[in-house]
């Protein structure tokens, strides 16, 4: 990646479904630059109106690229580079920065806060970053730690087949450069439906709002609990389930998107 000062009045562009965004249009705001954010439609509502909250702008494909909306964000990202003098391009699926922000904060602090005493961390995966950064700190503390990698069915990472999703926040249309030959302990890939069967199980048991991918994640893990017994386990829960209440938690939606009625989620 070509490194540069940001310069106040810059433009700061990036491709994100979420929480990414989210985070980008808090710093910009913070620091007085102009901020973009490319989504697709399968963008939750809740994220976008953050963005615009917090004064960032939206923009969205509409179009898939060789079946990817992810490959369509990126090429609109290359074309306002182009367009807009002073703009760059966090790029959150090729930055090193990326793991590395995960190393230096998600990872260091669960360890501490576990005293590196736990034996799987399930972590969901779309640029690979978090679950990158997360591997390579506890390696590099010779933890003795499992690292399971959570994808989604229709995903492309990992070998796998690409196909229509709906839930964001896990899984790729198109490999970015970050998840190129990465491999993990682990790996386990859920549908739309097992994200949402996954959401609405941890209301009911737990009284947690999570987010669409965190149901996925909860999913894996209750899917390997036999061979789980008597590990300790971690999960990284990425995103809270209110941004979720128009799709995951609406059973209309549910029933029109999935097939599915509310008597079979029970």
């Amino acid at each position: 990646l070509m490194r540069r000062v940001i310069q106040p009045g810059d433009t700061i562009i990036e491709s994100s479904s979420g929480n990414m965004g989210i985070g980008l249009a808090q710093s910009c705001r913070y620091y007085g630059l102009r901020f973009i954010c490319v989504v697709d439609p399968h963008s939750q509502a809740q994220n976008v109106a953050i963005i615009r909250a917090l004064g960032g702008e939206v923009l969205r494909v509409d179009e898939p690229v060789d079946g990817s909306f992810l490959a369509a964000r990126v090429a609109r990202v290359q074309e306002l580079l182009k367009e807009i003098p002073g703009s760059y391009w966090p790029n959150q699926y090729a930055n090193r920065q990326n793991p590395a922000a995960h190393a230096a904060g998600t990872i260091r602090e669960i360890d501490e806060a576990t005293g590196g005493d736990f034996d799987y961390l399930f972590v969901a995966t779309s640029s690979t970053g978090t679950a990158q950064g997360c591997r390579d700190y506890l390696r590099s503390r010779d933890r003795n730690v499992k690292v399971v990698a959570v994808d989604a069915l229709g995903s492309v990472l990992f070998g796998g087949a690409p196909g229509e999703r709906l839930i964001p926040g896990l899984g790729a249309g198109k490999e970015p450069a970050l998840a190129r030959a990465q491999t993990f302990d682990g790996m386990g890939r859920v549908s739309d439906l097992d994200c949402v069967v996954g959401c609405r199980r941890a209301a009911r048991r737990e009284a947690m709002l999570v987010g669409g991918s965190a149901g996925g994640v909860l999913e894996v893990v209750r899917s390997q609990q036999a061979a789980l017994h008597g590990a300790r386990c971690v999960a990284i829960l990425h995103d809270c389930g209110t941004r979720y209440l128009n799709t995951v938690f609406d059973d209309t939606w549910v029933a029109t998107e999935l097939g599915v009625s509310e008597k079979l989620l029970e």
